[in-house]
């Protein structure tokens, strides 16, 4: 890699890093090339130079976010056996990542579904798509779980994910809005609760 290159990809990061903290803390709909070049000391036409326009841009936020949240969140839950222990691992790791996020902003795509939930475009669109991809992956662990018979044969997948989101953006909002430090507490003893209404008669202690 030469000199330039490895600085154009030095710089780039820093973009958008200084992209994922003003996002995170006001809205990626907030998100523009003129306060990125402010906040990273980078010209504007510099910052346009290296992600291109407003909406490449949010999109690669979302990538890296994507990224980390796969990091963070899912890979850890890979060493797991697959079941019910991998499902708890999954919603274990992103109650975790929901508490070290809290002190510096909002998930993205929580903030972003409120933020552009009536308006059409590309990068409603685009939120909509990563939404949908988290819980396909909750629905293929719950199928996993179903398979290993941890939880009962006529559990319905789509119900119990929903469930499961719906904890977390409850999670999310308590202890952002409400600043509840209590909140992942309560999420925790709700999630075991439901668990234990879907356990096979096998799972159940």
């Amino acid at each position: 890699m030469g000199q330039a290159t490895a600085k154009s990809e030095t710089t780039y990061a820093t973009i958008i890093a200084a992209a994922m903290d003003m996002a995170a803390a006001e809205g990626i709909g907030k998100l523009s090339l003129g306060e990125l070049a402010k906040r990273t000391g980078i010209s504007k036409s510099g910052v346009f130079s290296r992600v291109g326009s407003l909406e490449t841009l949010q999109a690669a936020v979302l990538d890296e976010y994507d990224r980390r949240f796969a990091e963070e969140v899912f890979m850890p839950s890979m060493a797991v056996p697959k079941g019910l222990p991998r499902l708890i691992s999954q919603v274990n790791q992103w109650l975790k990542k929901i508490g070290d996020e809290a002190p510096r902003g909002a998930c993205l795509y929580t903030a972003g579904a409120f933020e552009f939930d009536d308006l059409a475009g590309p990068l409603r669109d685009r939120l909509e798509q990563g939404v949908a991809r988290w819980r396909a992956s909750l629905r293929k662990t719950v199928l996993q779980a179903m398979e290993a018979g941890h939880l009962r044969p006529d559990t319905d997948p789509e119900q119990l994910v929903f469930e499961i989101y719906s904890l977390i953006i409850g999670v999310m909002h308590d202890v952002r809005f409400l600043r509840d430090d209590t909140a992942p507490k309560r999420m925790t003893r709700a999630f075991n609760r439901l668990i234990s209404t879907y356990k096979s008669f096998n799972e159940v202690e």
